[in-house]
């Protein structure tokens, strides 16, 4: 891929990705080089929607597989039909490409959502596939990847449960790029472009749904807090609930507990508490609200 043309991809994306220019930039570089690379971070980071984009751009298709116990090798390669094998016995002509061997075929990338979560034999299945271009399928003969197949992993960092902890060839194999969260005024970009949210209710719902979806990050009893699509549905729900109850105006005496009421629905089943804490997310989400409109109203003022 020319220099020119990763630049120009860069801008058109940039365009509208807001606030995430730098961790398009470097996965695209990877891939670009001829790299496949491991994205490591929360949910909610944009990961699959950065894939979506470059891939978008470039006109290769994008294929997706869930990280699981149940993700075999074969799964993964492929099998052959088994009504087909009875009649005609194995051949070449009866295989079924599975998402790996598709990928390629097509010279697509091959995105492995919660990659540390598959098998340590299905991983290895990959080696040869990363380090060569190439695997050999019994009864099918040898497969060689076209030049933009890529293998592309993600892995959420604040996740230990149900994981494999990956080999040395694995990790030799793969590039990595921690992505984070985006910063606030980004992530009230994306939330007024998803939710449509305007005027003075609209800016002050972002604001502060925007503002105690970050607040569950840093919370001390919260393990892994929202990510921006918590912010989402908040300004959602409460919008629908200020309907419901007539609020028009931020400053209505309704409004903040208005919001209260959102977070409950929209984030509660979204944070994962430390498993020593004595507490519940209805607490937690209670403690924050109130930092954020008791303790702090300066922060919560409209605008």
């Amino acid at each position: 891929m020319q220099t020119t043309a990763i630049t120009d991809t860069r801008d058109r994306i940039a365009a509208h990705r807001g606030g995430r220019e730098r961790a398009l930039e470097l996965p695209r570089g990877a891939v670009a080089a001829g790299r496949d690379i491991v994205l490591e971070g929360p949910p909610g980071t944009s990961k699959t929607t950065m894939l979506r984009a470059i891939t978008g751009e470039w006109g290769i298709p994008l294929l997706f597989v869930e990280g699981n116990a149940d993700l075999t090798p074969a799964k993964l390669v492929g099998h052959h039909n088994p009504a087909r094998v009875l009649r005609e016995d194995y051949s070449a002509d009866n295989f079924v490409a599975g998402p790996l061997v598709e990928a390629m075929q097509t010279g697509g990338f091959l995105y492995i959502e919660e990659f540390n979560r598959a098998p340590e034999d299905t991983l290895n299945t990959l080696l040869t596939a990363m380090a060569d271009r190439s695997i050999a399928v019994p009864r099918v003969g040898s497969i060689t990847a076209r030049p933009t197949f890529r293998v592309i992993a993600s892995m959420n960092p604040y996740d230990n449960l149900g994981t494999t902890r990956l080999s040395t060839s694995v990790h030799d194999r793969l590039n990595r790029l921690s992505i984070g969260y985006q910063d606030d005024a980004a992530e009230r970009g994306i939330v007024t472009l998803r939710t449509d949210a305007s005027g003075s209710l609209g800016d002050a719902l972002t604001s502060d749904a925007v503002a105690v979806t970050r607040a569950t990050r840093e919370h001390p009893d919260v393990r892994q807090g929202s990510s921006v699509r918590g912010a989402i549905d908040c300004v959602l729900v409460a919008t629908q609930l200020a309907g419901l109850r007539g609020v028009t105006d931020p400053q209505d005496e309704l409004y903040a507990e208005l919001v209260f009421d959102a977070m409950v629905v929209s984030l509660s089943g979204r944070i994962h508490l430390d498993e020593a804490a004595e507490t519940t997310p209805e607490r937690v989400l209670r403690e924050i609200w109130e930092d954020h409109f008791l303790l702090n109203p300066a922060a919560a003022a409209p605008g």
